[in-house]
């Protein structure tokens, strides 16, 4: 079952473009992982989405395995303005 993530950042506007290279950079090696079938960058007005989607949640768990140990800058921080709003979705 295709499974999906949408997470809601809030950076502020001093390090917006920063924020934005950075979602491109983690989405790059998402789609770089296997059972990975997309990985987007989309903005708001005040907030930057990415959104994934896999095979399943077994691609999905590895594939962020993968991630997390590649060494991108994921840490949420001072640069955003309020907590991440991270929804999981499955294909029905």
């Amino acid at each position: 079952m295709k499974v999906a993530m949408v997470a809601h950042h809030y950076p502020h506007a001093a390090h917006r473009a920063e924020f934005i290279a950075r979602v491109h950079q983690v989405a790059e090696a998402f789609r770089g992982t296997s059972g990975c079938l997309s990985a987007d960058c989309w903005e708001s007005a005040d907030a930057v989405v990415s959104i994934v989607q896999w095979e399943s949640e077994e691609a999905s768990a590895t594939s962020f395995a993968a991630v997390m140990s590649a060494g991108l800058d994921l840490a949420f921080d001072e640069r955003e303005s309020r907590p991440r709003e991270i929804v999981r979705l499955a294909a029905c």
